[in-house]
Protein backbone atom coordinates (compact mmCIF):
# COMPACT_ATOMS: atom_id res chain seq x y z
CA UNK A 1 0.00 0.00 0.00
CA UNK A 2 1.16 3.64 -0.63
CA UNK A 3 1.80 5.52 2.48
CA UNK A 4 0.79 8.70 2.30
CA UNK A 5 3.39 11.81 4.31
CA UNK A 6 2.09 15.31 5.28
CA UNK A 7 4.84 17.40 6.28
CA UNK A 8 3.95 20.83 7.04
CA UNK A 9 0.97 21.34 5.64
CA UNK A 10 -1.18 23.74 5.45
CA UNK A 11 0.83 20.72 5.32
CA UNK A 12 9.47 -26.15 20.33
CA UNK A 13 8.12 -28.06 17.57
CA UNK A 14 7.44 -31.02 19.20
CA UNK A 15 6.13 -34.50 18.68
CA UNK A 16 2.11 -34.95 20.19
CA UNK A 17 -0.15 -37.75 20.41
CA UNK A 18 -3.83 -37.49 20.59
CA UNK A 19 -4.17 -37.15 23.90
CA UNK A 20 -2.09 -34.36 24.16
CA UNK A 21 -3.49 -32.57 21.33
CA UNK A 22 -7.19 -32.74 22.76
CA UNK A 23 -5.56 -31.51 26.06
CA UNK A 24 -4.19 -28.55 24.26
CA UNK A 25 -7.46 -27.88 22.17
CA UNK A 26 -9.06 -27.75 25.13
CA UNK A 27 -6.92 -25.64 27.16
CA UNK A 28 -7.08 -22.99 24.00
CA UNK A 29 -11.26 -23.26 23.99
CA UNK A 30 -11.26 -22.57 27.75
CA UNK A 31 -8.96 -19.38 27.00
CA UNK A 32 -10.90 -18.48 23.81
CA UNK A 33 -14.31 -18.01 26.27
CA UNK A 34 -13.00 -16.02 28.72
CA UNK A 35 -14.42 -12.04 29.39
CA UNK A 36 -11.76 -9.39 28.48
CA UNK A 37 -8.89 -9.41 30.63
CA UNK A 38 -8.78 -5.84 32.51
CA UNK A 39 -5.55 -5.13 29.98
CA UNK A 40 -8.14 -4.73 27.24
CA UNK A 41 -10.45 -2.78 28.54
CA UNK A 42 -12.04 0.94 28.20
CA UNK A 43 -13.98 1.42 31.06
CA UNK A 44 -14.48 4.67 30.70
CA UNK A 45 -13.74 7.69 28.54
CA UNK A 46 -10.81 8.45 27.17
CA UNK A 47 -9.67 4.98 28.52
CA UNK A 48 -8.66 3.11 31.59
CA UNK A 49 -5.98 5.79 32.61
CA UNK A 50 -7.73 8.72 31.13
CA UNK A 51 -4.75 9.74 28.55
CA UNK A 52 -6.28 8.51 25.32
CA UNK A 53 -3.41 5.89 24.81
CA UNK A 54 -3.84 2.35 23.93
CA UNK A 55 -2.19 -0.42 26.38
CA UNK A 56 -2.72 -3.52 24.02
CA UNK A 57 -0.02 -5.01 21.88
CA UNK A 58 -0.66 -7.28 18.83
CA UNK A 59 -2.61 -4.48 17.13
CA UNK A 60 -2.02 -4.21 13.22
CA UNK A 61 0.53 -1.52 12.07
CA UNK A 62 -1.09 -0.68 8.64
CA UNK A 63 -4.92 -0.68 7.30
CA UNK A 64 -5.19 -3.28 4.33
CA UNK A 65 -5.99 -2.25 1.10
CA UNK A 66 -9.03 -4.70 1.04
CA UNK A 67 -10.47 -3.11 4.80
CA UNK A 68 -10.74 -4.31 7.65
CA UNK A 69 -13.37 -7.09 9.29
CA UNK A 70 -16.50 -6.08 11.00
CA UNK A 71 -16.58 -8.27 14.08
CA UNK A 72 -20.37 -7.16 13.87
CA UNK A 73 -23.61 -4.12 13.61
CA UNK A 74 -26.23 -3.73 16.22
CA UNK A 75 -28.80 -1.20 16.05
CA UNK A 76 -28.82 1.89 18.68
CA UNK A 77 -30.61 5.17 19.18
CA UNK A 78 -29.37 8.79 19.06
CA UNK A 79 -26.39 9.98 21.18
CA UNK A 80 -22.76 11.32 21.21
CA UNK A 81 -21.93 9.63 23.99
CA UNK A 82 -19.05 6.90 23.65
CA UNK A 83 -19.12 3.12 24.11
CA UNK A 84 -17.32 1.82 27.48
CA UNK A 85 -16.05 -1.52 27.21
CA UNK A 86 -15.53 -3.74 30.42
CA UNK A 87 -15.83 -7.57 31.66
CA UNK A 88 -16.59 -8.68 28.10
CA UNK A 89 -19.51 -6.08 27.85
CA UNK A 90 -20.20 -2.73 25.64
CA UNK A 91 -22.15 0.02 27.53
CA UNK A 92 -23.48 2.79 25.75
CA UNK A 93 -25.67 5.91 26.61
CA UNK A 94 -28.23 6.79 23.79
CA UNK A 95 -31.82 8.79 23.20
CA UNK A 96 -34.98 7.02 21.86
CA UNK A 97 -36.58 10.09 20.15
CA UNK A 98 -40.53 10.07 20.28
CA UNK A 99 -41.75 13.55 18.88
CA UNK A 100 -39.45 16.92 18.22
CA UNK A 101 -37.27 18.12 15.78
CA UNK A 102 -33.33 18.15 15.96
CA UNK A 103 -31.99 21.40 13.91
CA UNK A 104 -28.38 21.45 15.44
CA UNK A 105 -28.21 25.05 15.57
CA UNK A 106 -25.96 26.23 18.13
CA UNK A 107 -27.86 29.20 19.34
CA UNK A 108 -31.25 26.99 19.15
CA UNK A 109 -32.88 24.30 21.51
CA UNK A 110 -34.77 21.97 20.35
CA UNK A 111 -37.58 20.46 22.34
CA UNK A 112 -37.99 16.84 21.99
CA UNK A 113 -40.11 13.71 23.82
CA UNK A 114 -38.15 10.66 23.88
CA UNK A 115 -37.03 7.80 26.54
CA UNK A 116 -32.50 8.30 27.55
CA UNK A 117 -31.50 4.77 27.64
CA UNK A 118 -28.55 3.13 29.29
CA UNK A 119 -27.48 -0.47 26.95
CA UNK A 120 -25.60 -3.30 27.58
CA UNK A 121 -24.34 -5.85 25.21
CA UNK A 122 -22.26 -8.71 24.88
CA UNK A 123 -18.90 -8.06 23.52
CA UNK A 124 -18.17 -10.50 21.76
CA UNK A 125 -21.60 -11.34 19.49
CA UNK A 126 -22.84 -7.58 19.67
CA UNK A 127 -26.27 -9.61 21.58
CA UNK A 128 -28.50 -6.81 23.42
CA UNK A 129 -28.32 -8.33 27.08
CA UNK A 130 -30.31 -5.60 28.91
CA UNK A 131 -31.03 -1.84 28.71
CA UNK A 132 -32.44 0.84 31.31
CA UNK A 133 -34.88 3.18 29.63
CA UNK A 134 -37.11 6.75 31.07
CA UNK A 135 -38.75 9.14 29.78
CA UNK A 136 -36.43 12.48 29.49
CA UNK A 137 -37.92 15.45 27.90
CA UNK A 138 -34.99 17.68 25.88
CA UNK A 139 -34.73 21.16 26.01
CA UNK A 140 -31.10 21.28 24.38
CA UNK A 141 -29.16 22.95 21.56
CA UNK A 142 -28.13 20.01 19.53
CA UNK A 143 -29.88 17.41 21.11
CA UNK A 144 -29.55 14.36 19.29
CA UNK A 145 -28.74 12.11 22.44
CA UNK A 146 -26.55 11.95 25.36
CA UNK A 147 -22.94 12.99 25.82
CA UNK A 148 -21.18 11.28 28.33
CA UNK A 149 -19.45 7.97 28.31
CA UNK A 150 -20.52 5.67 31.21
CA UNK A 151 -18.06 4.63 33.79
CA UNK A 152 -17.96 0.75 34.56
CA UNK A 153 -16.02 0.29 37.71
CA UNK A 154 -16.30 -2.55 40.34
CA UNK A 155 -19.28 -3.95 39.02
CA UNK A 156 -21.26 -1.16 38.40
CA UNK A 157 -22.35 1.24 36.00
CA UNK A 158 -22.27 4.88 36.31
CA UNK A 159 -24.27 7.11 33.38
CA UNK A 160 -25.11 11.09 33.51
CA UNK A 161 -27.61 11.90 30.36
CA UNK A 162 -27.53 14.93 28.73
CA UNK A 163 -30.27 16.51 31.31
CA UNK A 164 -28.37 15.78 34.24
CA UNK A 165 -29.94 12.42 35.39
CA UNK A 166 -27.18 10.47 37.48
CA UNK A 167 -27.57 6.76 37.24
CA UNK A 168 -25.78 4.33 39.41
CA UNK A 169 -26.35 0.89 37.84
CA UNK A 170 -25.66 -3.05 38.40
CA UNK A 171 -23.21 -3.68 35.72
CA UNK A 172 -25.11 -7.37 35.17
CA UNK A 173 -28.44 -6.59 34.87
CA UNK A 174 -29.10 -2.66 35.05
CA UNK A 175 -31.16 -2.67 37.53
CA UNK A 176 -30.74 1.17 39.63
CA UNK A 177 -28.78 1.17 42.58
CA UNK A 178 -28.69 4.96 43.20
CA UNK A 179 -29.92 8.17 41.28
CA UNK A 180 -29.73 11.68 41.21
CA UNK A 181 -31.05 14.51 39.75
CA UNK A 182 -28.69 17.71 38.85
CA UNK A 183 -31.98 19.53 38.87
CA UNK A 184 -34.30 18.39 41.36
CA UNK A 185 -31.60 17.78 44.08
CA UNK A 186 -29.39 21.16 43.67
CA UNK A 187 -31.47 23.28 41.51
CA UNK A 188 -28.67 23.58 38.86
CA UNK A 189 -29.86 24.80 35.53
CA UNK A 190 -28.93 22.20 32.29
CA UNK A 191 -26.36 24.07 30.48
CA UNK A 192 -27.17 24.69 26.92
CA UNK A 193 -25.61 21.97 24.94
CA UNK A 194 -26.34 19.70 28.06
CA UNK A 195 -24.50 17.98 30.53
CA UNK A 196 -20.90 16.99 28.99
CA UNK A 197 -19.17 16.42 32.32
CA UNK A 198 -17.89 12.80 31.84
CA UNK A 199 -18.38 11.32 35.56
CA UNK A 200 -14.94 10.30 37.35
CA UNK A 201 -13.96 7.78 39.59
CA UNK A 202 -11.21 7.57 41.91
CA UNK A 203 -10.89 5.25 44.55
CA UNK A 204 -14.52 5.17 46.10
CA UNK A 205 -15.05 8.49 45.19
CA UNK A 206 -17.10 10.09 42.15
CA UNK A 207 -16.80 13.28 41.12
CA UNK A 208 -19.04 14.93 38.96
CA UNK A 209 -19.72 19.07 37.41
CA UNK A 210 -22.85 19.59 38.80
CA UNK A 211 -24.23 23.71 38.94
CA UNK A 212 -26.16 25.19 41.43
CA UNK A 213 -24.94 27.31 44.13
CA UNK A 214 -22.38 25.87 46.09
CA UNK A 215 -22.23 22.37 44.08
CA UNK A 216 -20.29 23.32 40.85
CA UNK A 217 -18.33 20.34 41.87
CA UNK A 218 -19.85 17.23 44.25
CA UNK A 219 -17.96 14.32 45.80
CA UNK A 220 -20.12 11.38 45.90
CA UNK A 221 -19.36 7.97 47.55
CA UNK A 222 -19.65 5.52 44.50
CA UNK A 223 -21.23 2.76 45.96
CA UNK A 224 -24.09 5.09 47.80
CA UNK A 225 -24.49 8.17 46.16
CA UNK A 226 -24.29 9.74 49.46
CA UNK A 227 -22.55 13.55 48.88
CA UNK A 228 -18.99 13.47 50.75
CA UNK A 229 -18.52 17.30 49.62
CA UNK A 230 -19.25 20.16 47.67
CA UNK A 231 -17.65 23.42 46.27
CA UNK A 232 -17.97 26.51 44.38
CA UNK A 233 -20.52 28.54 42.34
CA UNK A 234 -20.12 29.46 39.21
CA UNK A 235 -22.55 31.31 36.25
CA UNK A 236 -23.03 27.99 34.49
CA UNK A 237 -21.22 24.62 34.70
CA UNK A 238 -19.74 24.38 31.60
CA UNK A 239 -18.92 20.98 29.92
CA UNK A 240 -15.48 20.07 30.90
CA UNK A 241 -14.94 17.11 32.75
CA UNK A 242 -13.93 16.72 35.90
CA UNK A 243 -10.21 15.97 35.75
CA UNK A 244 -7.77 14.62 38.18
CA UNK A 245 -4.02 15.26 37.85
CA UNK A 246 -0.37 14.75 40.07
CA UNK A 247 2.46 15.76 40.48
CA UNK A 248 5.17 14.67 43.06
CA UNK A 249 2.68 12.98 44.56
CA UNK A 250 -0.08 15.60 45.30
CA UNK A 251 -3.31 14.68 43.72
CA UNK A 252 -5.53 17.71 42.36
CA UNK A 253 -9.07 17.89 40.79
CA UNK A 254 -9.49 20.43 38.38
CA UNK A 255 -12.63 22.09 37.39
CA UNK A 256 -12.81 24.34 34.44
CA UNK A 257 -16.41 26.56 34.44
CA UNK A 258 -16.59 29.16 32.29
CA UNK A 259 -14.96 31.84 34.00
CA UNK A 260 -12.24 29.80 35.81
CA UNK A 261 -9.94 26.82 35.72
CA UNK A 262 -10.06 25.75 39.77
CA UNK A 263 -7.86 23.37 41.52
CA UNK A 264 -9.31 21.48 44.55
CA UNK A 265 -8.25 19.39 46.87
CA UNK A 266 -10.39 15.90 45.90
CA UNK A 267 -10.49 14.67 49.23
CA UNK A 268 -12.23 17.54 50.93
CA UNK A 269 -13.03 20.18 48.02
CA UNK A 270 -11.41 22.59 49.44
CA UNK A 271 -9.72 25.29 46.90
CA UNK A 272 -5.98 25.24 46.09
CA UNK A 273 -6.06 28.25 43.19
CA UNK A 274 -8.39 29.59 40.56
CA UNK A 275 -6.88 30.83 37.28
CA UNK A 276 -9.40 33.51 35.30
CA UNK A 277 -9.31 31.49 31.77
CA UNK A 278 -12.44 32.39 30.00
CA UNK A 279 -13.56 30.62 26.67
CA UNK A 280 -15.52 31.99 23.92
CA UNK A 281 -18.93 31.14 24.25
CA UNK A 282 -18.91 30.09 27.99
CA UNK A 283 -17.39 26.65 26.15
CA UNK A 284 -14.84 25.21 28.19
CA UNK A 285 -14.93 21.48 27.41
CA UNK A 286 -11.76 19.17 26.78
CA UNK A 287 -10.17 18.03 29.87
CA UNK A 288 -6.46 19.71 30.60
CA UNK A 289 -3.60 17.19 29.85
CA UNK A 290 -0.83 17.05 32.04
CA UNK A 291 2.49 15.07 31.50
CA UNK A 292 5.80 14.50 33.53
CA UNK A 293 4.15 18.19 35.74
CA UNK A 294 3.26 20.28 32.60
CA UNK A 295 -0.45 21.00 32.55
CA UNK A 296 -2.23 22.31 29.30
CA UNK A 297 -5.54 24.01 28.68
CA UNK A 298 -7.18 24.80 26.09
CA UNK A 299 -10.35 26.03 24.17
CA UNK A 300 -12.56 27.91 21.68
CA UNK A 301 -11.50 31.58 21.59
CA UNK A 302 -7.71 31.14 21.38
CA UNK A 303 -7.87 30.04 25.30
CA UNK A 304 -4.70 27.95 25.36
CA UNK A 305 -2.27 27.77 27.99
CA UNK A 306 0.81 25.83 29.59
CA UNK A 307 1.67 25.56 32.83
CA UNK A 308 4.30 23.77 35.33
CA UNK A 309 2.64 22.40 38.59
CA UNK A 310 4.00 22.51 42.03
CA UNK A 311 5.36 19.87 43.74
CA UNK A 312 4.75 20.34 47.64
CA UNK A 313 2.52 23.20 47.10
CA UNK A 314 -0.36 22.74 45.06
CA UNK A 315 -0.33 25.78 42.54
CA UNK A 316 1.18 26.35 39.11
CA UNK A 317 2.82 28.61 37.36
CA UNK A 318 2.37 29.92 33.27
CA UNK A 319 5.11 28.15 31.00
CA UNK A 320 3.45 29.70 28.18
CA UNK A 321 0.47 31.52 26.39
CA UNK A 322 -1.11 30.38 22.98
CA UNK A 323 -1.63 33.17 19.82
CA UNK A 324 -3.87 33.09 17.21
CA UNK A 325 -1.22 31.62 14.80
CA UNK A 326 0.12 29.00 17.04
CA UNK A 327 -1.39 26.05 20.27
CA UNK A 328 -4.46 24.67 19.39
CA UNK A 329 -7.71 25.53 20.30
CA UNK A 330 -9.83 22.01 20.52
CA UNK A 331 -13.52 21.81 21.30
CA UNK A 332 -15.15 18.29 19.89
CA UNK A 333 -12.13 15.92 20.99
CA UNK A 334 -9.56 16.05 23.75
CA UNK A 335 -5.86 16.63 22.76
CA UNK A 336 -2.84 13.95 23.04
CA UNK A 337 0.01 15.58 25.01
CA UNK A 338 3.41 13.50 24.75
CA UNK A 339 6.66 13.94 26.21
CA UNK A 340 7.62 17.06 23.58
CA UNK A 341 4.60 17.24 21.42
CA UNK A 342 0.64 18.52 21.68
CA UNK A 343 -1.55 16.85 19.32
CA UNK A 344 -5.25 18.46 18.59
CA UNK A 345 -7.51 19.65 16.68
CA UNK A 346 -8.29 23.02 16.04
CA UNK A 347 -11.94 25.04 16.28
CA UNK A 348 -11.46 27.57 13.87
CA UNK A 349 -9.03 25.77 10.85
CA UNK A 350 -10.30 22.21 10.86
CA UNK A 351 -6.64 20.99 11.21
CA UNK A 352 -5.16 18.15 13.51
CA UNK A 353 -2.25 20.11 14.49
CA UNK A 354 1.19 19.19 15.98
CA UNK A 355 2.40 21.63 18.70
CA UNK A 356 5.63 22.33 20.36
CA UNK A 357 5.55 21.35 24.39
CA UNK A 358 8.45 23.50 24.82
CA UNK A 359 6.81 27.08 23.30
CA UNK A 360 3.29 26.53 22.05
CA UNK A 361 4.39 27.06 18.21
CA UNK A 362 2.74 24.70 15.53
CA UNK A 363 5.46 22.17 14.11
CA UNK A 364 2.52 20.73 11.00
CA UNK A 365 -0.99 20.67 10.28
CA UNK A 366 -3.20 19.07 8.48
CA UNK A 367 -6.98 18.50 7.35
CA UNK A 368 -6.54 15.42 5.90
CA UNK A 369 -7.96 13.45 8.98
CA UNK A 370 -10.51 15.80 10.01
CA UNK A 371 -12.66 17.28 7.25
CA UNK A 372 -10.12 16.60 3.90
CA UNK A 373 -7.36 18.71 2.60
CA UNK A 374 -9.80 20.76 0.14
CA UNK A 375 -12.39 21.21 2.26
CA UNK A 376 -13.17 24.96 3.91
CA UNK A 377 -15.14 24.88 7.70
CA UNK A 378 -14.72 24.79 10.87
CA UNK A 379 -15.05 22.48 14.08
CA UNK A 380 -13.39 19.73 12.12
CA UNK A 381 -13.01 16.67 14.30
CA UNK A 382 -10.90 13.82 14.92
CA UNK A 383 -10.89 11.63 18.25
CA UNK A 384 -7.55 9.94 19.02
CA UNK A 385 -5.98 7.21 20.82
CA UNK A 386 -1.93 6.35 20.87
CA UNK A 387 -0.74 3.19 21.13
CA UNK A 388 1.40 2.98 23.85
CA UNK A 389 5.36 3.83 23.86
CA UNK A 390 4.77 4.14 19.58
CA UNK A 391 4.19 6.87 17.21
CA UNK A 392 1.23 5.27 16.05
CA UNK A 393 -2.53 6.31 16.45
CA UNK A 394 -5.81 5.32 15.53
CA UNK A 395 -7.86 8.40 14.57
CA UNK A 396 -11.54 8.28 14.12
CA UNK A 397 -12.48 11.15 12.04
CA UNK A 398 -15.94 12.52 11.65
CA UNK A 399 -16.12 11.27 8.54
CA UNK A 400 -17.12 7.89 9.96
CA UNK A 401 -13.39 6.66 8.59
CA UNK A 402 -10.95 4.47 10.90
CA UNK A 403 -7.24 5.69 10.22
CA UNK A 404 -4.26 4.52 11.36
CA UNK A 405 -1.41 6.96 10.86
CA UNK A 406 2.01 8.41 12.69
CA UNK A 407 1.92 11.20 14.50
CA UNK A 408 5.67 12.58 15.13
CA UNK A 409 7.65 15.20 15.75
CA UNK A 410 8.08 16.26 12.19
CA UNK A 411 5.14 14.79 10.31
CA UNK A 412 1.64 13.28 9.98
CA UNK A 413 2.18 9.63 8.27
CA UNK A 414 -1.27 7.86 7.48
CA UNK A 415 -0.78 4.32 7.36
CA UNK A 416 -4.04 3.56 5.74
CA UNK A 417 -8.15 4.34 6.46
CA UNK A 418 -11.25 2.41 6.34
CA UNK A 419 -14.81 3.50 6.53
CA UNK A 420 -16.81 2.60 9.58
CA UNK A 421 -19.88 4.51 9.55
CA UNK A 422 -21.82 6.73 7.37
CA UNK A 423 -22.49 10.29 9.09
CA UNK A 424 -25.68 10.37 10.60
CA UNK A 425 -25.84 13.66 11.70
CA UNK A 426 -24.89 17.49 11.20
CA UNK A 427 -22.98 20.42 11.89
CA UNK A 428 -21.17 23.59 9.83
CA UNK A 429 -23.11 22.51 6.56
CA UNK A 430 -21.56 19.06 7.08
CA UNK A 431 -22.78 15.42 6.94
CA UNK A 432 -20.57 14.17 10.07
CA UNK A 433 -20.36 11.48 13.22
CA UNK A 434 -19.18 13.10 16.59
CA UNK A 435 -18.69 10.18 19.13
CA UNK A 436 -15.48 9.29 20.59
CA UNK A 437 -14.88 5.40 20.25
CA UNK A 438 -13.58 2.91 22.82
CA UNK A 439 -10.91 0.71 22.10
CA UNK A 440 -10.47 -2.71 23.86
CA UNK A 441 -10.16 -6.73 22.73
CA UNK A 442 -8.44 -5.79 19.80
CA UNK A 443 -11.17 -4.10 18.34
CA UNK A 444 -12.27 -0.91 17.51
CA UNK A 445 -16.17 0.02 19.34
CA UNK A 446 -18.02 3.05 17.32
CA UNK A 447 -21.23 4.52 17.13
CA UNK A 448 -23.57 6.69 15.07
CA UNK A 449 -27.21 7.45 15.27
CA UNK A 450 -27.78 4.28 13.84
CA UNK A 451 -25.50 1.65 15.23
CA UNK A 452 -22.74 0.04 17.19
CA UNK A 453 -19.98 -1.56 15.25
CA UNK A 454 -16.82 -3.59 16.52
CA UNK A 455 -14.40 -4.32 13.86
CA UNK A 456 -11.29 -6.11 14.24
CA UNK A 457 -7.69 -4.64 14.60
CA UNK A 458 -5.61 -7.67 15.68
CA UNK A 459 -2.63 -8.27 13.30
CA UNK A 460 -3.15 -11.95 13.36
CA UNK A 461 -6.57 -11.24 11.87
CA UNK A 462 -4.77 -10.14 8.39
Amino acid sequence: MKVKLYENSTTTSFRSNRLLNQAVLGLFLSFSLLPISKADEWPRWLGPTGDSVWNESGLIKEIPDDGLKVKWRVPVELGYSGPAVANGKVYLMDYAKTSGDISNRAGWKDQLEGKERVLCFSAETGELLWKHEYDRPYNLSYSGGPRCTPTIVDGKVYALGAEGDLLCLDADNGNVIWSKSFADDYGAVTPHWGYSGHPLIDGDTLYCVVGGEGSLAVAFDKDTGEERWRALSATEPGYCPPTLVEYKGVRQLLIWEPENLNSLNPDSGALNWSMPLRPAFKLPSVSPRSRDGKLFASAVGNIGVMMQLNGEDPSVEVIWKGGQNDAVYPVNSTPVMTETMIFGCDVETSALIGVSVADGSRVWQTKVPTIGEDQKGRHGTAFLARVRDTDRFFIFSETGHLILANLTDSKYEELGRFKVLETTSSSMGRSLVWSHPAFAAKSLFARNDKELVRVDLAASSY
